[in-house]
């Protein structure tokens, strides 16, 4: 999700799309674009010393002063008292096999980047948890499949996986955690939650949570597994001319395969099967990479149409526009959201919306809208700092707000939300008694004339079938929450 973050899956460690167990604030965002956007020099002095911290560690247990003396020209003089606690700590304190230079460098690190109040986002990953979060959108990990973020101090399911042991145990997004194997999370980061949740296929963890307007926790056992990551899966809707492309994650492959489901799409339109419209389902996507939402947007809006709007720290504004050629930029098309729609799901979104390509039906999205930059140490940590905001085509900032949709439909969490692989299981009959309210509105829109003889969704005039667009350069791998 991004994710979430983006979302961090908890399949190891942060995922969401870290904006989650993320995943998803991200979905996990496995490698991020090697751009470096433009930082003030108080930002390269700040990097500097996080250099000059791990190298308290990397180079021996050496004291605070002996670090501190490499380059102490360039700390801020507020940073003196910093070296005061550190040796203070370690000239007096009384169990000296407590004293632990990387245990206590990471908790100074984590501690500053706290200060900057990007909960959820901002975050310092040890080399452990790097390499966890970087596997998250590899194609699978281990665990019970589930996006988490971090909002106001609580840690909250973004988004179960379809079909993984989160889901099936009860999991539902919006859960706050509150415990894990009967040990409260209070005061705990949110890697070091995705720790305590991770682990080998086959082995139990019981979740406290508390399910959205509910009064009262439950405890849910979930049994991990092996979490097999498809970003995108597509069906044709029973007893109906319509077409279902379901989007999970914004991964490294996710343009592809969307490519290659709407070839499938195309080429069945070419041999005469009736497809008249699309559904396309971000609901429950934590995000991921913003070149692959860029990538995949792109098949929807013809060439120069702006995607989302970057904003840096000064105000600068940079716009992303489609390119390339698209093979739906033709079709009707209704979007689903909901809360679990977060980062690039919200870029998509919110891209389709306001270039009038599509109508949105469901719920207001999760609402992030931070880019995140991997930053790596030198001991092999990273930082993954939130250097700009996006904003959709029409200027609206989405972080902490979401997007809404043009027709709500709310409905409860619990209710299973149709996807592809239901779908090509349903009959016609069964499809028209689905508890997915949200699926079945977008089903009367499409099917439903607009005023001017098209169908409802087709704010766009009808275009031949298009190419595969060109592959997007595979530079500035950015990651969105």
């Amino acid at each position: 999700m991004a994710i979430h973050n983006s979302p961090h899956p908890i399949h190891g460690q942060i995922p969401v799309r870290q904006g989650i167990e993320f995943s998803p604030h991200s979905p996990q965002v496995k490698r991020f674009m090697n751009r470096k956007p433009k930082t003030s020099s108080r930002f390269l002095s700040t990097l500097v010393l996080l250099a000059l911290v791990l190298g308290a560690f990397t180079a021996g247990n050496v004291t605070g002063f002996m670090a501190r003396s490499v380059a102490a020209s360039q700390e801020p003089a507020e940073f003196a008292v910093f070296w005061e606690a550190w040796d203070l700590v370690v000239a007096h304190f009384v169990d000296r096999d407590r004293i632990d230079f990387r245990t206590m460098t990471y908790g100074a690190i984590q501690g500053m980047l706290s200060t900057l109040g990007d909960e959820g986002h901002t975050a310092f990953l040890s080399p452990e948890e790097l390499a966890q979060h970087e596997s998250s959108l590899e194609g699978s990990y281990q665990g019970i499949g589930a996006y988490v973020s971090m909002e106001e101090g609580q840690v909250i399911i973004v988004a179960p996986i379809a079909g993984s042991p989160a889901e099936e145990a009860g999991i539902v997004a919006g859960d706050v955690i509150l415990a894990v194997d009967g040990e409260p999370i209070t005061d705990q980061t949110l890697s070091q939650v995705i720790s305590r949740i991770r682990g080998p296929a086959g082995s139990p963890v019981i979740l406290t949570v508390l399910h959205p307007d509910a009064e009262e926790a439950v405890e849910i056992e979930v049994v991990r597994g092996e979490i097999q990551l498809k970003s995108v899966d597509w069906a044709l809707i029973p007893g109906q001319e319509l077409a279902y492309v379901q989007v999970n994650q914004f991964a490294a492959e996710t343009s592809q395969e969307l490519k290659a489901a709407l070839q499938e799409i195309n080429d069945l339109r070419s041999q005469g099967t009736s497809i008249q419209g699309m559904v396309l389902d971000l609901r429950n996507n934590p995000g991921g990479y913003v070149h692959e939402a860029l990538a995949v947007t792109s098949q929807f809006l013809s060439p120069g149409k702006v995607i989302f709007l970057e904003q840096d720290a000064e105000g600068n504004i940079q716009k992303h526009k489609s390119r390339g050629w698209g093979l739906a930029r033709d079709i009707p098309l209704v979007v689903l959201i909901n809360q679990g729609t977060a980062s690039a799901g919200e870029i998509t979104a919110g891209a389709l919306r306001d270039n009038g390509r599509a109508q949105l039906v469901g719920e207001t999205t999760f609402g992030t809208g931070t880019v995140l930059n991997q930053f790596n140490l030198s001991d092999g940590s990273a930082i993954l700092l939130g250097v700009t905001n996006w904003l959709t085509p029409d200027g609206r900032l989405i972080k902490g707000q979401g997007i809404e949709p043009d027709i709500p439909v709310e409905q409860p969490a619990t209710v299973t939300l149709l996807d592809a692989r239901q779908l090509r299981q349903l009959t016609p009959a069964e499809l028209l008694e689905s508890e997915d309210a949200q699926f079945r509105k977008a089903l009367e829109l499409l099917n439903s004339p607009a005023p001017d003889g098209q169908q409802a969704g087709a704010n766009h005039p009808r275009l031949p079938a298009l190419e595969l667009q060109p592959d997007f350069p595979e530079s500035n791998r950015l990651q969105v929450h």
